[in-house]
């Protein structure tokens, strides 16, 4: 496992972390990295930005009003690339 992959991974569980008990409040909840969380509707807009705030927050990322919405958000496997990238590009 590359060290980009082992990130990613990391990164990945953190957010699923967040969302199940931060968002849904459900400790026993898997998020699956695949799962959509927008279109499905499993976290709404008001929770939106509570994740965009933990993205900023905890890995240090800007992330811009235009990019709250599903096709950003909407699994944890895209956000958490999103998050590699913009790590990548401000150590690059």
């Amino acid at each position: 496992m590359t060290q980009a992959s082992e990130i990613r991974s990391l990164i990945q569980h953190e957010i699923a972390d967040f969302i199940a008990q931060e968002i849904l409040q459900e400790t026993a909840r898997n998020v699956r990295f695949e799962e959509p969380l927008i279109s499905s509707g499993l976290i709404d807009s008001f929770h939106l930005v509570d994740l965009a705030l933990f993205v900023e927050t905890t890995y240090n990322v800007r992330i811009d009003d235009t990019e709250l919405r599903a096709s950003v958000f909407d699994t944890v496997q895209v956000l958490a690339d999103l998050i590699l990238e913009r790590m990548q590009g401000e150590a690059g």
